[in-house]
């Protein structure tokens, strides 16, 4: 069964970006390989990014025990997903390749050097996808005896944000990012990393607590060191990236808020 669901899922997430590329290739003829393989990816990230929330949710609300209730879409979209944290990392690779490319820094040759530089500049995704594939993927599926499905699913739920940090991406590459609907979609980003990567796990010690009687502040300390190491370890990053979406967003709105000045004086002067 797994083993169905994995084909399936290595035919899914690659089937989409090559029919994406070929699709935006045909919509906007103008655009260069690094434009199509850039938004494809972004494509794709947006899909397996609501398949993921979709599915969180259902296992979330199906689990009224947060320990041992079970549903059958935790291991089913772990393997499911797996092919997409496998190719998403070539499709990484390939943008930053054509990115590069067309800047003129690469020789237009796949090789060690340019594999070395996109590892350098996308270390920290490139290090979340392979933890994933090598240390959640394997113990939710072999070593956790059953137990913690809800958990695994609000950590489907962390993808909610995924779908409008592609659209964001994407809005830039059609030349909307001075746009109101890309900034409303920078609003949406905020709110939802904030709120689905953050703080989901305050929410899932509290959900812990509630079941089991436990104040909010003294449930890590009934839980297992490696289970507030993980988290630990999986939060980190998450406030990383926190930070430096607040950062872009202070920067957009400083220079939104310049050009209306600007805007103001000279429209002042014409009157």
């Amino acid at each position: 069964m797994l083993i169905s669901v994995l084909a399936c899922g290595a035919v899914v997430f690659p089937g989409l970006f090559f029919s994406f590329r070929v699709v935006l290739r045909r919509l906007f003829p103008k655009w260069t390989d690094a434009d199509t393989v850039s938004v494809s990816e972004r494509l794709v990230s947006a899909v397996h990014g609501s398949l993921a929330t979709a599915a969180g949710a259902v296992v979330v609300m199906s689990c009224k025990n947060v320990m041992n209730d079970n549903h059958w879409l935790v291991n089913t979209f772990t393997v499911f997903g797996a092919p997409y944290m496998t190719f998403d990392l070539y499709a990484m690779y390939l943008s930053h390749f054509h990115s590069q490319k067309n800047k003129g820094h690469t020789s237009g040759h796949h090789s060690l050097q340019t594999v070395r530089a996109f590892l350098h500049k996308d270390w920290m995704l490139v290090l979340h996808h392979v933890a994933l594939l090598s240390i959640f993927m394997p113990v939710t599926l072999f070593f956790r005896r059953g137990l913690g499905d809800f958990f695994i699913g609000c950590f489907f739920i962390t993808e909610f944000s995924s779908p409008f940090v592609a659209i964001g991406k994407i809005l830039i590459q059609l030349g909307l990012d001075d746009t109101r609907l890309h900034r409303l979609n920078g609003l949406v980003v905020l709110l939802t990393f904030f709120t689905c990567r953050i703080l989901i796990f305050p929410f899932m010690y509290w959900t812990y607590g509630r079941q089991f009687g436990i104040p909010l502040n003294k449930v890590p300390f009934h839980l297992p060191l490696h289970c507030n190491l993980g988290n630990a370890v999986i939060l980190a990053p998450q406030l990383y990236w926190f930070i430096l979406l607040v950062k872009k967003a202070k920067r957009l709105y400083l220079r939104q808020k310049k050009v209306n000045a600007k805007d103001g004086e000279e429209k002042q002067r014409t009157d």
